[in-house]
């Protein structure tokens, strides 16, 4: 700029013009493809990144590159997916959201399990039973370390304690002690649990399954087709230690009101598969969703 015309731009107040700004690293398709590849490996909750060199190199890249970090949970979100934790430990931990696609709904799996809509309630308690004596304090939800263990047959009786500290209150208050079946609420499923058959063995010794066993047992094979827990035995009609992909699904959904109200009981949990009582807290309102049930959206 020559002198005149520096005196002139300054006289009018002409700016030099602005550099623009750097251009942001490109995202190319290649990019993408590798982002959307992340997270179809946290789709497979059974794959472990220790036992895929694949999975291992793109975790390490979303851990070491924020962009690319970005990349993957944008991808997850257009999914309709919520990232929980991606950890050496995990994997990459996702959870389907309530509009997904990947979301699964009580309804529909009690369906598949039985014609009867009852059941419906039978399906919520076992899984809701399930979580709750695999994390039955706070901290072991808390500690990445803690591995919870349960039995089919000790969920059961867990239940079926439930089942029991609900009946006398209910004798205690004077209520009605036969409503209707499709009775919203936890009420209502305790009755149709309690008067199920624990067992119901067919001819050749296994269980039936409408037995309320049959019910825990088909919600502990969901739970280890999905990656959430592993089977160690055939002791307490099968038995099952948690994995890190559980905790951190039953710690997303810890805060939900049919958790906490099943908790609240009174009913403790311990790790040897058995259930002992405890008196809950005065003035407690306990009700149970119809659909609820980890890890389902109502």
């Amino acid at each position: 700029m020559s002198e005149t015309h520096a005196e002139y731009a300054e006289a009018w107040g002409e700016q030099e013009p602005q550099q623009p700004p750097a251009a942001s690293p490109t995202v190319t398709p290649a990019d993408a493809a590798d982002a959307a590849r992340l997270v179809s490996f946290g789709l497979q909750p059974k794959l472990l990144p220790a036992r895929d060199a694949e999975y291992g190199e793109l975790l390490r890249r979303y851990r070491e590159d924020p962009a690319f970090g970005r990349l993957a949970d944008a991808v997850a979100t257009g999914l309709g997916l919520v990232v929980l934790e991606v950890s050496p430990r995990a994997g990459m931990a996702v959870t389907a959201g309530e509009d997904s696609v990947f979301a699964v709904r009580m309804g529909d799996y009690a369906r598949r399990a039985s014609t009867d809509s009852a059941d419906r309630f039978l399906h919520g308690l076992a899984h809701l039973a399930v979580a709750a004596m695999a994390f039955p304090r706070p901290e072991d939800l808390a500690d990445d370390g803690y591995i919870g263990r349960l039995t089919v047959n000790g969920v059961d009786a867990f239940v079926r304690q439930a089942c029991l500290r609900l009946e006398q209150r209910a004798e205690e208050q004077g209520e009605n002690s036969d409503p209707v079946s499709d009775a919203p609420g936890l009420e209502a499923a305790w009755r149709i649990y309690a008067r199920r058959s624990a067992t119901g063995a067919t001819k050749d010794a296994r269980r039936l399954a409408g037995s309320t066993t049959g019910i825990v047992g088909k919600a502990a094979a969901f739970l280890t087709e999905s990656g959430f827990l592993q089977r160690t035995g055939d002791e307490g009609g099968g038995s099952y230690r948690t994995t890190a992909r559980y905790q951190l699904q039953v710690r997303d959904m810890a805060g939900s009101a049919a958790m906490a109200e099943l908790l609240d009981l009174g009913v403790v949990p311990v790790s040897d598969g058995s259930a002992t009582l405890l008196p809950p807290p005065e003035g407690d309102d306990l009700e149970l969703a119809a659909d609820a049930g980890l890890p389902f959206h109502g």
